[in-house]
């Protein structure tokens, strides 16, 4: 049986927002990527899978209690970092925690200060006077604190600086060698790319499609601007096999998916001046590889 099985489920607002006939599951051990642009459905998902509000059709179910009637079993042994955190601001971050720490029954403060030292939390100060990113910091730490074996995450790395970015990354990692089971939805490629095994793509409130990462990863396309050392190298370039969306005076833009060394060989037998590569947007990969149907 999978941790997280969702089928058939549908939770309609009206006017074509919300999600329809959602299936997927999510096996024990595996992270697993909830991928769409913003309104896409990603969070509305989640908001199912914790309990938060009851479906209008299908079935949602965690270790295999539904998750609107077990909402309290299922929150037991369930980590949560919200997309949009709403604290109590009027208190310190070292009361927030302490106060989620007691709602979850976390009398152990070694995983606690193990979790702030790993992500730089100085939890002192107010809330309300606090960065996005650290905010963010003290939503890991509630997170993660009581160990549990369900992770479901919302836009974990919002506020982020790129160092903590990869931390988080290392840390989903070894929650992953550890056996926990992750539920992540981003609307970063590169984000879930890292740390996935399958992901599902949603678009308009629609599964588009659910792929392993290696399947999604040969479908991303790169886009190389090479600036020869003169606009007739360019030409010469223009007989290589390579698909190029754009040329002018110097100038060609290269677009690939896939193995990338072919192309490097024959840039090796041109005068290059410099060479840029610029890796597909989410949206691209919507338009180029799932057709009008994901891009409507």
């Amino acid at each position: 049986m999978s941790v997280i099985e969702v089928s058939r489920l549908t939770k309609d607002y009206g006017s074509g927002k919300g999600i329809f006939d959602v299936n997927l599951s999510v096996e024990r051990g595996e992270i697993f990527g909830f991928l769409g642009p913003n309104g896409a459905g990603k969070t509305t998902t989640i908001r199912n899978l914790l309990g938060f509000v009851k479906p209008d059709a299908g079935q949602v179910k965690i270790d295999g209690l539904d998750c609107f009637t077990g909402a309290a079993r299922i929150h037991q042994n369930l980590g949560y970092l919200a997309g949009e955190l709403a604290f109590l601001d009027d208190l310190s971050g070292k009361q927030m925690i302490q106060f989620i720490a007691e709602l979850k029954g976390v009398s152990d403060q070694n995983r606690i200060d193990e979790l702030m030292e790993r992500f730089g939390l100085n939890p002192q100060g107010k809330i309300k006077k606090m960065s996005k990113g650290m905010k963010q910091k003290i939503g890991i730490v509630c997170a993660f604190m009581n160990d549990p074996d369900v992770i479901i995450l919302d836009e974990p790395t919002s506020g982020l600086d790129p160092l903590m970015q990869n931390e988080f990354v290392e840390l989903l990692l070894e929650e992953k060698q550890k056996g926990k089971t992750i539920f992540m939805s981003s609307h970063i490629f590169e984000e879930v790319e890292r740390t996935c095994d399958r992901t599902a793509i949603i678009k308009d409130g629609k599964i588009v499609t659910i792929e392993d990462m290696a399947s999604l990863k040969a479908k991303k396309q790169k886009s190389f601007v090479i600036t020869f050392d003169s606009e007739k190298e360019r030409q010469r370039f223009s007989s290589e096999p390579f698909e190029i969306a754009r040329a002018e005076g110097n100038t060609a833009i290269v677009v690939l998916s896939g193995d990338v060394d072919g192309f490097m060989k024959a840039i090796a037998g041109y005068q290059v001046r410099d060479l840029d590569i610029k890796a597909s947007s989410l949206e691209e990969i919507f338009l180029h590889y799932y057709g009008e149907e994901a891009a409507k």
